[in-house]
């Protein structure tokens, strides 16, 4: 053996195997509940710098399992992770578990490839507001619903007071603002490889992974563990990357005396969210 090829192999025992660093995207994209973490970027970004800093890396996979949820979010963590794979010039590869609509398939496009099960429930490239009508419900126990405001449009779409029609219609223009830049994304990042018309893919309709394949919304079919060990040999390693939650975080999120409302009404935020959270996975029968 020649002692070029010796030196080879040893330099790469010293390195250690290939490593796939991969990075769990799962819940509802947002702040979350007091004491319960939601997908943000502020929670996620030092996992996500961890994982593109990962030691032999050679490509950073996204286990994706997300009904969507805030819009801002979901733009800002996109935008994080094109940004550090173009820093670090590494591909990223994103899979669909059970769910990526909404904000999940937006979280999906920052991969340079999206693979799912056949029966993932994809797209539902749109967006949605939901809320609660209240009006009836005090009135029938007596309550007074007082509100004062320094602006005539602090107030718009309070659940406790009848919907006004300008309200809506103002809603419905920033939500058609929102639309547009969530579809500028689709059509940036896949571009040539949809295949159906604009009325189709950005309806808010949602496919199974066979069907998404078909409107060119993800690359192929398939698990993570093997298309990877396909794509990049059986030598590799996976590095599952999780977010850690500070000593501090835990205070700002737990201490909802100080940072989010009185103490006893932790419960009734905390019940709040659940139902939106059942509510957003229930959209899609799960």
């Amino acid at each position: 053996m020649a002692w070029r090829d010796v030196l080879g192999r040893l330099t790469a025992w010293r390195a250690g195997p290939p490593i796939i660093a991969v990075v769990r995207l799962a819940g509802i994209i947002g702040q979350g509940a007091p004491g319960r973490r939601g997908l943000n970027l502020w929670a996620l970004d030092e996992a996500l710098e961890r994982a593109f800093k990962t030691r032999n890396l050679k490509a950073v996979a996204l286990a994706i399992n997300s009904p969507g949820g805030a819009a801002v979010q979901s733009s800002l963590i996109h935008k994080r992770i094109r940004s550090l794979a173009a820093e670090k010039g590494v591909p990223v590869i994103a899979f669909a578990e059970d769910l990526a609509a909404s904000g999940g398939y937006w979280l999906a496009l920052a991969a340079d490839e999206i693979f799912a099960d056949e029966s993932s429930i994809v797209g539902s490239i749109g967006v949605i507001y939901s809320g609660f009508g209240l009006v009836d419900l005090i009135a029938k126990l007596g309550i007074e619903r007082r509100v004062h405001t320094a602006g005539e449009k602090k107030s718009i779409l309070d659940p406790f007071r009848p919907e006004k029609a300008e309200d809506v219609a103002r809603l419905c223009a920033l939500q058609g603002a929102v639309h547009a830049q969530f579809r500028n994304a689709v059509r940036a990042r896949r571009g040539r490889k949809l295949r159906a018309p604009d009325e189709e893919l950005f309806s808010g309709e949602f496919w199974t992974g066979a069907r998404a394949l078909e409107l060119g919304l993800i690359d192929g079919l398939g698990e993570l563990k093997s298309t990877m060990r396909e794509r990049f040999g059986a030598a590799i390693r996976f590095r599952t990357v999780r977010a850690e939650r500070s000593f501090l975080r835990g205070l700002l999120r737990q201490d909802t005396g100080a940072f989010g409302g009185a103490p006893d009404a932790r419960w009734i935020d905390g019940a709040l969210d659940a139902l939106e959270d059942r509510l957003a996975w229930a959209r899609f029968g799960l």
